[in-house]
């Protein structure tokens, strides 16, 4: 899940940049109104992130000419402000959820999850493939019934591959959604990891699920 932060408090947005990528978001951060709405405007987003009070542009304004464009992705406000009318502003203005400062980091992880879970129109948590199972909530794996440790490139990269069965991603792709930057061709990190992610889901009685596409890339084994 691909997440734009903007936070004008460095502090605050490292804090949240670390506990969101602990958890397999990949992250970018705008510290000023103007380069958030560059971002926002022109890039593709599960959620954002967005700070009210920033300079340069703020959060209101930013959100306003983002719904004015007709741009749909889910958008939760921060304030260190309580005023009611503030919050019934970003609300009336296409805002999906608020959170006031401060707060627990587990808390926004939650209702970023609701947001795009809302936009997608799915409430599905849990995805299957074969005898595979991905809770996208509590982040665990199984496979036949055998749990599967994870660490969170690897868990966002079976994720990836899981949501689409069949449809083949470019090393580019992965790069670019899993470790939000671009692909080096001279880099194998995109190869280590799937077949890191291959020892942990394959066994000896479990066929592998993820197929190499010579040349392209990688798939997540279609199942008839």
């Amino acid at each position: 899940m691909k997440v734009l932060l903007v936070e004008d408090e460095k502090k605050i947005a490292a804090f949240v940049r670390k506990g969101l990528e602990a958890q397999g978001f990949v992250v970018e951060v705008a510290h000023d109104g103007d380069n958030g709405y560059a971002l926002a405007s022109t890039r593709a987003y599960d959620a954002i992130v967005l700070d009210i009070m920033l300079p340069g542009r703020d959060g209101l304004s930013i959100l306003r000419n983002l719904r004015d464009r007709r741009l749909t992705v889910p958008v939760i406000l921060l304030t260190a402000r309580s005023e009611l009318n503030e919050r019934l502003e970003g609300l009336n203005l296409g805002a999906d959820d608020y959170l006031t400062k401060p707060f627990f980091i587990e808390e926004l992880i939650a209702r970023i999850q609701a947001v795009v879970r809302r936009a997608a129109g799915t409430p599905q948590s849990i995805l299957s493939h074969a005898d595979l199972t991905v809770n996208l909530l509590t982040r665990e794996v199984e496979r036949a019934g055998r749990k599967i440790e994870l660490t969170a490139r690897e868990f966002a990269l079976l994720e990836q591959l899981a949501r689409s069965p069949g449809r083949v991603f470019t090393r580019m792709q992965i790069c670019e959604k899993v470790w939000n930057y671009d692909f080096d061709p001279g880099s194998n990190l995109v190869d280590v990891y799937v077949q890191r992610l291959r020892k942990k889901i394959d066994g000896p009685d479990s066929p592998g699920l993820i197929e190499t596409i010579r040349g392209v890339g990688y798939r997540m084994k279609a199942v008839e």
